[in-house]
């Protein structure tokens, strides 16, 4: 299951992949369409996907990760519900996902976000990569950012010796 480096963004619908971090904010890729865009901390609030939890009984909580690798396993015998079913159904439906939920935390919303997300990450393909395939995106991922660093490194040094060059 494919999380790392996914968040949700407040005040914009869906899931996005954090691209650059920066001072005043981030740049984040739609997962849906790949459009980047810079969402400010002034605007918008950032959650990893990777940092939420659902409580659990026993006072701890359960990581997302888990519970969406429970939804994919149990895709085929147990069906997900549509988001505009009752609150009693998305209950059972979780009961059967997370057994050991805890009913008076877990609000009805929290399980329509958590049905949402997965159906969403699901669709694009997300919860089919296991964890070696992730490593190796993130380190591909790296050598790229190395490159581009170097790249606008050798940049700065050719603006700096134009500027000497014009004194």
């Amino acid at each position: 299951m494919k999380i790392k480096g996914l968040v949700a963004v407040s005040g914009l619908p869906g899931l996005f992949k954090m691209v650059a971090n920066r001072n005043n904010g981030l740049i984040v890729e739609d997962l849906a369409n790949g459009k980047r865009r810079f969402a400010s901390v002034r605007q918008h609030q950032f959650t990893p996907l990777e940092s939420i939890g659902i409580y659990t009984n026993d006072g701890e909580t359960s990581e997302l990760k888990i519970v969406f690798q429970s939804m994919l396993d149990k895709l085929e015998t147990v069906p997900m519900p549509t988001l505009s079913d009752t609150g009693d159904k998305l209950h059972l439906y979780f009961a059967q996902i997370l057994p050991d939920y805890d009913r008076d935390r877990v609000h009805t919303g929290d399980i329509k976000k958590a049905v949402k997300w997965f159906a969403h990450l699901h669709e694009l393909g997300y919860t089919m990569m296991e964890e070696d395939e992730e490593e190796e995106v993130d380190e591909t991922e790296g050598a790229v950012e190395s490159d581009t660093a170097e790249i606008e490194t050798m940049e700065a040094v050719d603006v700096e010796e134009e500027a000497k060059k014009d004194e």
